[in-house]
């Protein structure tokens, strides 16, 4: 359970600092690691209490990152 979540944590930082580098998000390195870090976190738990998925934990976390940082804006563009 411990190395799920370990590797649940780097696979979301990877993503959050892949987006940015892409250009995919223009928040910065370290807003993006950490929203997708947060919505990596919370589908984590609430995949263990409720058992739900999207099949593989690696696939959840590839998941729930980008959906994070599509769901949270934090640069409001013009």
């Amino acid at each position: 359970m411990f190395f799920t979540f370990f590797g649940t944590v780097i696979i979301a930082g990877i993503i959050g600092y892949a987006s940015e580098r892409t250009g995919f998000t223009r928040n910065g390195y370290i807003p993006s690691i950490i929203i997708c870090v947060g919505g990596a976190f919370l589908f984590y738990m609430v995949s263990r209490m409720f058992q739900i998925g999207f099949g593989s934990p690696g696939l959840n976390a590839i998941i729930s990152s980008v959906g994070a940082l599509i769901i949270v804006p934090t640069h409001w563009r013009r």
